[in-house]
């Protein structure tokens, strides 16, 4: 009778270390993963300066990636191990480095070719014919210490970069919000509540820039004005004012 009892335990085990390997999502699905390491044909892959692969997972069963420059979605398997993705799309974006399409076009070809997929430790490793890429999961940021940096001014239901050079940051801690603007820089009082932070008494340098540096202080200085939704997803901070007016920040 023991024996028995052994042997159909060692059976559920192996059933349920089989489920584990070939997985169903529920080690990834919600999360957001950043490459670490990039071999292909069993050597290193250079990614271009700056850039990394990012995976991100939604609960309604989709795959978003970036390489640096466009961004791939489309519906997502990840039955009995494999990464199955229909219908990528991906944005025409200009990118500024030529290298930045060349690093897209071989993501969307790895990931079109329905690599495998398996977590090894906290790292999500994914597979494919001649390459793997390793990926470490992304700890969400909190509003609260560190420094934001403005790279994205919103003005309705349009989006645009931060010029080139201008350098804008908030960093929150203990109700103070420090604040370099883009050319001025100086403080403001803060509450949060629910999703909502309100700002109070910003105070700041009062010296002339050019004018790159001032549009993006105005857009700044305008969403630090009384109360405005913040969302935190990942390493990414957006604020928006009732107009839908803001700025997009990134730690």
């Amino acid at each position: 009778m023991s024996r028995v009892v052994l042997v159909v335990a060692v059976a559920l085990l192996a059933a349920a270390c089989g489920s584990r390997s070939a997985g169903g999502g529920g080690d990834v699905v919600g999360k957001v993963f950043h490459s670490t390491s990039v071999t292909e044909q069993g050597k290193p892959r250079a990614l271009v300066e700056g850039t990394r692969v990012q995976l991100r997972f939604t609960d309604d069963g989709r795959l978003l990636a970036n390489a640096g420059c466009n961004q791939m979605q489309g519906p997502v398997s990840l039955d009995d191990g494999k990464l199955a993705v229909s219908e990528l799309g991906m944005t025409a974006m200009g990118c500024p480095d030529p290298a930045l399409h060349t690093q897209d076009e071989w993501l969307s070809k790895f990931l079109s070719a329905t690599p495998s997929w398996r977590m090894d430790g906290a790292n999500l490793v994914v597979t494919g014919p001649d390459a793997e890429i390793v990926l470490a999961q992304e700890v969400p940021a909190t509003l609260e210490g560190g420094k934001w940096t403005v790279d994205t001014l919103l003005t309705g239901n349009a989006a645009s970069s931060v010029p080139g050079g201008v350098v804008a940051t908030l960093a929150f801690q203990d109700g103070r919000a420090e604040v370099a603007a883009g050319c001025n820089s100086g403080s403001a009082g803060y509450r949060t509540a629910g999703q909502e932070i309100t700002f109070e008494q910003l105070v700041l340098t009062d010296k002339a820039c050019g004018p790159e540096e001032m549009a993006v202080e105005k857009a700044v200085t305008q969403t630090l004005q009384g109360t405005v939704k913040y969302t935190v997803d990942g390493k990414k901070l957006t604020l928006t004012t009732a107009d839908g007016s803001g700025v997009g920040l990134a730690k």
